[in-house]
């Protein structure tokens, strides 16, 4: 305990000390863009863009020992053909060791409002899946429900339409992707299966990395953006998983799955709040447990809210937020057949810290989470959290 007071007034002495005189990121939901929004802007006219984005943070469980990591580090990179055909990708570094290529499209202007895309994008699914930029939430890790549910980074191979009806306040996207992989041969004439319980659809993630494709499936998000201050998303993603050659006929091998997905964002002057919904519910999971033995749950749920508040003058260049959040999120939400459900995969996240803007694109945090699950006695560590952001 001493040792999360020492790091607790560590913190606070930082941030009384930190000084700027540049001007803040924007937090008005409905001027935020993300990492390719920003390349796909053009850079004030310049043909090729490049940036970056990265978290260093600090975990310490109550009762262990903590953990230092440079969680990733993007580079971004964007090139301008002419008016109407632009490039944009992101190389992402985890924890120093790990290189992933997060996305990779081609953006067509059709017209005005109007783009077709084509490559490796985001599922358009709640809100930090497309706005994970660390200057662009709160808390030192992205909340639960978009790592455990959604589940960020979530991207995948396809094409698709972008645009905006600006006489309704509108925006839309819809895409035709491959789909999460559920099964591979396990060489014995059997399956093993990478969707389970604890983690749901995380591990079928293909990321764009020899990604099998059997049935395509269908993601598409609406948002609107007509009152001042308030912008709602509501998303939605259908279709079957994959399973590889050599066992994509046996019973189970492949699940369906139908996700919607509600969120919110809003701000008025010093106070900001954020919201979402998120729920899926997938078929045939007894038959793929049955093939796997796997413990997947026939649904899928998790929510969360989270208020916020501007510590420091708006007048002020840096903002200082201080913010609470609540989630509960459950990936045994249902399940099919004998199989019986895991209280333990029920969870709640309370998670209260700063967020102190210190400039333009860099961020230092610290938070506090209280922890828990629906099992008697469940034994889920509290955890104290440090980091730093930056995006250009």
């Amino acid at each position: 305990m001493k040792n999360l007071i020492t790091l607790l007034v560590l913190f606070i002495s930082s941030v009384s000390l930190a000084q700027t005189v540049q001007d803040s990121i924007q937090f008005d939901p409905q001027k935020q863009i993300n990492a390719a929004q920003r390349l796909l802007s053009g850079n004030y006219g310049k043909s090729v863009t490049v940036g970056a984005y990265g978290e260093m943070t600090y975990n310490q469980p109550e009762g262990d020992n903590g953990e230092l990591d440079v969680q990733r580090l993007v580079l971004l990179f964007g090139y301008k053909f002419n008016d109407k055909t632009q490039f944009v990708t992101e190389v992402e570094l985890e924890h120093v060791e790990e290189v992933f290529v997060e996305q990779a499209f081609i953006n067509y202007n059709v017209g005005d409002n109007v783009s077709l895309r084509g490559g490796l994008m985001l599922v358009p699914m709640g809100i930090v899946n497309e706005y994970h930029e660390p200057t662009t939430f709160n808390g030192v890790e992205r909340p639960a429900v978009d790592n455990v549910i959604v589940p960020t980074t979530w991207r995948e191979l396809g094409v698709g339409v972008t645009g905006r009806f600006p006489d309704a306040s509108v925006s839309y996207q819809a895409y035709v992707f491959n789909g999460f992989k559920s099964t591979q041969s396990d060489g014995e004439d059997g399956a093993s299966g990478f969707l389970k319980g604890s983690s749901g659809l995380r591990g079928g993630r293909q990321k764009a990395i020899r990604s099998t494709v059997d049935s395509p499936t269908f993601s598409t998000k609406v948002e609107y953006y007509g009152l001042p201050g308030l912008r709602l998303g509501l998303s939605g993603y259908f279709g079957q998983t994959q399973a590889a050659d050599d066992v994509e006929d046996l019973d189970g091998a492949n699940i369906g799955i139908s996700m919607v997905g509600f969120d919110a964002r809003y701000a008025y002057q010093k106070f900001t709040a954020r919201g979402q919904f998120i729920y899926a519910s997938l078929t045939d999971t007894d038959e793929y447990n049955a093939l796997t033995g796997q413990d997947l749950g026939s649904a899928l749920m998790g929510y969360y809210g989270e208020v916020a508040y501007n510590l420091l003058p708006i007048s002020a260049k840096q903002k200082l937020f201080a913010f609470a959040r609540y989630e509960n999120y459950d990936t045994h939400a249902s399940t099919d057949g004998d199989l019986v459900r895991n209280d333990a995969y029920n969870r709640t996240d309370i998670t209260t810290g700063l967020s102190y803007h210190i400039a333009p694109g860099v961020v230092v945090k610290g938070d506090y989470q209280f922890r828990d699950n629906k099992v008697d006695g469940g034994d889920v560590n509290d955890r104290l959290n440090f980091g730093i952001g930056v995006w250009f």
